[in-house]
């Protein structure tokens, strides 16, 4: 008995047509007929009643269906799962993150995929969470870690909220902020120049947004950076800018909003709803949401949004 036997057996069974089953299977009509008077010989019975052009199962084959059906199905479903171990050596993952978790929390987390993963060939596209969101809804990313980016609105796009991290003020050693050392309220960056990251980076729309809810327009001493731009320019001197606290590190003076004001972040996890993941993609999805919930992992000032054991849902 072969699976392709059985899988002509099937198509003619559904069909009740020795033609149009050949069609289906993309063989010849007389090479199939035969194929099924083999497996009917190896059988022993006969599978199919043939009269005057009607065909319909006989016992033999009502009792054969599903039992072929299950065969061919756990066939298929063993190629798959040899077909994704292959993947765990060869896949490839398209990820892409915001500056401030490039530098900060995301190498760690990487560096703990890699190790278990080392065949999962990983890309890592790095920008503001609004340019990300973008090439996730068009298919150019796998997964995409964004920081602020509404995902409710967006029919296609799906997101698991990982971390709520605080933001940060943070100086030049020389002109610290005012009240540099205690808690910030917003009203008090009226007078401070700012340097601002570009257009399309989340840090950026919420400092903005809460200057003007505080009742000013922000001052900016130069605006349009990267994250590694800003940092060099507030060491320089240029001005202060607000960052998530992970990559505020100690080459500045660094000030904490008061609670109230609401300076904080959420970042999401957020993949394509109608786009079944590869294994590669789901054990990355897997490990991050993993390594978020371990919160001995995080440092100072990111809160974990995930429970223990959790596990990210969707396809």
């Amino acid at each position: 008995m072969q699976l392709h036997q059985l899988a002509y057996f099937v198509a003619v069974a559904e069909h009740r047509h020795f033609t149009r089953a050949a069609e289906e299977m993309r063989v010849a009509q007389p090479s199939l007929s035969q194929q099924i008077r083999t497996l009917e010989h190896d059988l022993g019975a006969p599978l199919f009643h043939r009269i005057r052009g009607n065909v319909s199962l006989t016992e033999a084959g009502e009792v054969l269906l599903p039992i072929a059906r299950r065969i061919l199905a756990e066939t298929e479903s063993a190629r798959l799962a040899i077909r994704e171990l292959d993947e765990l050596d060869r896949g490839r993952v398209r990820l892409g993150a915001p500056p401030s978790l490039c530098t900060g929390l995301l190498p760690a987390m990487l560096s703990a995929f890699r190790r278990r993963y080392p065949g999962i060939q990983l890309e890592l596209h790095e920008s503001g969470s609004g340019d990300l969101r973008q090439r996730l809804a068009e298919g150019a990313l796998d997964l995409a870690l964004l920081a602020g980016a509404r995902t409710a609105g967006d029919p296609h796009l799906a997101a698991t909220p990982l971390l709520l991290e605080e933001l940060v003020v943070i100086s030049p050693t020389d002109a610290p902020v005012p009240h540099a050392g205690a808690r910030l309220a917003v009203h008090e960056l009226a007078d401070v120049p700012l340097v601002m990251f570009r257009r399309g980076y989340d840090v950026r729309e919420a400092t903005v947004n809460a200057c003007r809810a505080a009742g000013f327009e922000p001052s900016f001493a130069i605006e349009g950076g990267e994250m590694d731009a800003v940092l060099e320019l507030v060491r320089a001197g240029v001005g202060s800018a607000v960052v998530p606290s992970t990559v505020a590190g100690e080459r500045f003076l660094m000030t904490r909003f008061a609670p109230e004001a609401g300076m904080t972040r959420i970042v999401q996890l957020a993949y394509r709803k109608e786009i079944e993941p590869t294994r590669a993609v789901r054990a990355l999805r897997t490990a991050i949401v993993g390594f978020v919930a371990d919160r001995a992992s995080l440092p100072p000032g990111i809160e974990s949004l995930v429970d223990r054991g959790a596990r990210p849902t969707g396809g």
